[in-house]
């Protein structure tokens, strides 16, 4: 258990370092831009360009893991659209930041430093997969609901323009492009590169975390929305077990693989939700709920998931 918890405190706590320091020292929020700047276009670009670079071309390549693993955030954000819809009385703009809410894991800020920390290097290719077909999936879905919805103006043809534009410049997507076409090449980049892509990937995941706990304690939180405990049920309990079950029944992944997806899965709602919530002027105060007491959560929820999988008690297939 002490292992367990050398590896989980240090993440959340660095989170709530964040938190306090967000709560007690009253600096304005436009103080994190060039931190924000950095972790979005440097530090994570850096990190995710070095994971998948390092990796045999061969595996990037592993289209029925990726189906699996995006197939099943798509079926628990189709869930959390269904609790939104019902609770928010057909509200489709609410019920679509909802359903990010219950779907989207904090992939980006606190998967890569948690899942090569527990797992080791073998975790870094389904750690990048998930993290850029899970973005590629939300950058396309929720865009696509707004403009259905007519809470985005601007038309669905527009709409769909604007989304590949998105996806295609993102600088998440564009770094592990390049990763891609890095390992097809083989190509090393010159020591001096290389060091400077290790500064900035070691800064990636505490910057982030503190961000992260900074930007959730300057969120205004009122009453929590009725179906924030739904959807936390959801991200938390259900997205892990049902990509274990689907994993376990496709069949033939390395175990190192299967508990890297269900860890990632196991992970406390992304902070995007509540940016999209920002950006689409809907369900602030539910999306910003929801990423705080997800993450206050989150760390029984993961703590658990690790010491499970430091313990190998996560079963490696149906019949075991």
């Amino acid at each position: 258990m002490d292992e367990v918890l050398a590896l989980a405190l240090p993440f959340f706590g660095v989170i709530f370092l964040g938190l306090g320091c967000g709560r007690l020292v009253r600096i304005p929020e436009s103080g994190l831009a060039w931190l924000s700047f950095f972790i979005i276009y440097l530090a994570l670009p850096a990190l995710f360009f070095s994971l998948v670079a390092r990796t045999p071309f061969h595996e990037l390549t592993n289209g029925s893991f990726i189906l699996a693993t995006t197939a099943t955030t798509a079926v628990c954000f189709t869930l959390s659209l269904g609790v939104g819809l019902w609770l928010r009385r057909g509200n489709l703009p609410e019920a679509t930041i909802a359903a990010i809410v219950g779907s989207y894991a904090n992939v980006g800020y606190m998967g890569p430093g948690l899942t090569l920390g527990a797992l080791g290097a073998g975790a870094s290719v389904p750690t990048a997969l998930i993290f850029v077909f899970d973005s590629l999936f939300f950058f396309t879905i929720v865009p696509v609901l707004m403009a259905m919805s007519g809470r985005d103006r601007r038309g669905l043809g527009h709409t769909l323009l604007l989304v590949v534009r998105r996806v295609v410049t993102h600088p998440f997507n564009v770094a592990t492009f390049l990763g891609v076409l890095s390992a097809y090449f083989e190509f090393h980049p010159p020591a001096a590169l290389d060091k400077t892509l290790e500064f900035l990937r070691n800064a990636a995941a505490p910057c982030a975390l503190f961000t992260l706990g900074v930007s959730v304690a300057l969120r205004p939180m009122g009453k929590m929305q009725s179906e924030v405990p739904w959807l936390l049920a959801i991200k938390l309990v259900i997205h892990p077990a049902l990509v274990w079950l689907v994993l376990s029944l496709v069949g033939g992944f390395d175990p190192v693989w299967i508990a890297t997806a269900v860890l990632m899965a196991s992970l406390p709602p992304a902070l995007n939700a509540f940016i999209m919530a920002k950006q689409y002027d809907t369900y602030v105060a539910g999306a910003s709920g929801g990423v705080l007491v997800g993450t206050v959560v989150s760390v029984a929820t993961v703590t658990a998931m690790l010491y499970a999988l430091q313990h190998d008690m996560l079963p490696h297939g149906l019949l075991q």
